[in-house]
């Protein structure tokens, strides 16, 4: 099937799977499910809505909301009649709200619930642009989003053939979405997308994954990004149905409820879960525990592609019967594979999900590839080495540059950044290849492996490049290390700031007897910053001696997206956590006169 405009998916599901409950959501501990028809009539209701209230190709409509049917109503209701859908990130900060809008243009606004109204009216009510502000929930004192379609009806036969004239003109060479990309420095970008960059993205990656029109896939990555709605656009042309997680705080227990085979995530939701399972296992006792930890070592030493010897085999049939079994029931009992992007992926988390039976994969990509470059896969033998992202698409070239930046060209490559031509030629050559930014090597000419951003990459004073994510990750390997971030440019060593895994540290305390007030006072104490010595000692044994860190500072407050020193996708705000905790990075390279040019090993709490 070729799909050309990303509303083409509802013309196939027509076709192919017209009863099927394509798209369901949670609400007070119900599922509500809505069949092909009911998506087709609802977004054909709102394209017809929006006709009537005057709206034409090329306008646009920002929606900030959490992930429910609704979203894909309207997102397929404005590419039907040319509308450009503006999806924004609910957890962004005022400034960014007003600065997209604006920068957009945006004549609507549609929010999900009170909490992102009573937020955004106040902002809304001083852009020209704005005419309207409409919201999912029923909120007092302001207007449903149901009144679009509610005009829809009202006016089909008015403007019926008007709709399908629009419809038809639509090429795939038309912008179906602006994205503005969270960055980790400065105001986002906007990131025009095409009909047919989404599209060329779906087919890239259609045979790739065991999808089938039985299949039962959640869904909680916000669809505002990127990764997680070229993957909504995958499932729905699978004709699979999607379940909405009603929170995030309910991931699990949805996933069991729907028996889910499938679902796509970022790396840090997969270390939680390990987290979890680690804690789990450290509060069993005896034979229980010795059986549980020698099961996670094993793991973490599985292999793929039949390189486990037959004495292994055997020694995972067991751990797999008394301790990983226990996995794959926690998560509903039928969980095939996950496929995690968005930032780099700690192999041994994958080799451990393999181990027990659930085929986690790592793919890479960015909003201005639509965003899928590359990807691991099992669908066909020897498509998957853990420790890179996988192959690249087969309709996607991928080169590496001199300096080591991948550079990718293709029909995924974004139309470019909205009213930026010159940012636009920045990252967009004369020959048409995309400057990623990120920096790589091919393994065996056939996998592509990251090896960290361009930008974040320095150098010590000594001259030795120091890429900071490959040791990050190594770091957070540790159950002890929630985040880190690694520093030392033109100094003579590397250092880190560590953010605790505090549900973790906690439970350390208690069980080591440690009194504390408050975090400030737990993290200084000795015994607390003995533990994470050892931790850093463990990396650094994997890593040569200019990288190894020689200096680490730990801090009381957790870093997220909430707080500002995380962005929307949980990658490292470094200019903020630079500013945030500058005395402490002054501390670091600080020395005493009696300290030798290497500096010493140091640690304390913030």
């Amino acid at each position: 099937m070729i799909f050309e405009r990303t509303f083409d998916i509802l013309k196939h599901l027509k076709t192919n799977n017209p009863q099927n409950e394509i798209l369901c959501s949670k609400s007070n501990g119900h599922w509500y499910k809505f069949s092909v028809k009911e998506y087709r009539d609802n977004a054909k209701k709102f394209a017809l809505g929006l006709l009537s209230m005057g709206f034409k190709p090329g306008d646009k409509i920002a929606t900030v909301s959490n992930n429910r049917p609704e979203w894909n109503f309207v997102d397929m209701g404005m590419a039907m009649v040319g509308v450009i859908h503006v999806p924004v990130y609910p957890t962004i900060s005022e400034e960014e709200f007003e600065h997209i809008f604006k920068h957009a243009g945006a004549r609507m606004v549609i929010v999900s619930d009170v909490s992102l109204y009573k937020k955004i009216k106040p902002l809304t009510d001083n852009i020209d642009s704005v005419s309207q502000l409409l919201t999912y929930d029923n909120v007092e004192g302001a207007q449903s989003w149901s009144i679009v379609t509610e005009a829809g009806t009202k006016h089909k036969l008015k403007y019926n053939s008007h709709y399908k004239a629009i419809k038809k003109s639509i090429k795939s060479e038309d912008i179906a979405s602006i994205i503005y990309t969270s960055g980790t420095t400065g105001l986002p970008k906007g990131v025009m997308l095409t009909h047919g960059n989404f599209m060329t993205n779906v087919h890239g990656v259609w045979d790739l994954f065991d999808l089938r029109e039985d299949s039962r896939v959640l869904s909680f990555l916000p669809l505002c990004h990127v990764y997680e709605r070229l993957v909504n656009y995958l499932f729905q042309a699978k004709g699979c149905s999607i379940f909405y997680a009603e929170s995030l705080g309910t991931i699990a227990a949805d996933m069991a409820s729907v028996k889910a085979n499938a679902f796509a995530t970022v790396p840090r939701v997969i270390e939680r879960i390990y987290d979890k399972i680690v804690s789990k296992g450290e509060d069993l006792s005896g034979i229980n525990k010795i059986i549980f930890f020698w099961a996670m070592r094993l793991g973490e030493r599985y292999s793929k592609e039949n390189k486990n010897n037959i004495y292994y085999r055997l020694k995972l049939n067991i751990a797999r019967k008394l301790v990983f079994s226990k996995w794959q029931k926690s998560f509903g009992g039928h969980l095939d594979f996950v496929i995690s992007g968005g930032a780099a992926l700690q192999p041994r988390l994958s080799r451990l999900f393999f181990a027990a039976g659930i085929h986690l994969m790592e793919g890479y990509g960015l909003t201005e590839t639509s965003p899928v470059i590359a990807t691991n896969y099992t669908s066909k033998r020897g498509n998957l080495m853990i420790g890179t992202v996988g192959p690249v698409l087969k309709n996607i070239e991928v080169r590496i540059d001199e300096d080591g930046e991948i550079l990718t060209k293709g029909p995924c490559i974004m139309k470019g950044y909205y009213k930026a031509p010159k940012l636009t030629a920045q990252v967009i050559d004369e020959d048409g290849w995309f400057h990623t930014g990120d920096v790589g090597q091919l393994v065996n000419d056939k996998f592509l492996k990251i090896t960290d951003r361009k930008k974040e990459m320095f150098k010590t004073s000594s001259g030795k490049y120091i890429a900071p994510q490959a040791i990050e990750n190594l770091l957070k390997e540790s159950i002890f290390i929630e985040q880190a971030m690694v520093v030392g440019e033109s100094e003579k060593y590397a250092s880190a700031l560590l953010s605790p895994n505090f549900d973790h540290l906690h439970m350390f305390a208690h069980d080591h007897k440690i009194h504390y007030r408050d975090n400030k006072e737990l993290i200084k104490n000795k015994e607390v910053l003995t533990a994470f010595q050892k931790e850093v000692n463990k990396a650094n044994k994997q890593l040569g001696q200019h990288e190894q860190i020689k200096r680490f500072r730990v801090v009381y407050e957790p870093w997220t997206a909430a707080s500002g020193e995380l962005s929307a996708t949980l990658k490292l705000k470094r200019r903020v956590l630079y500013n945030k905790h500058a005395d402490l990075l002054r501390k670091i390279y600080a020395y005493d006169a009696d300290e030798d040019n290497r500096g010493s090993i140091s640690f304390e709490g913030e």
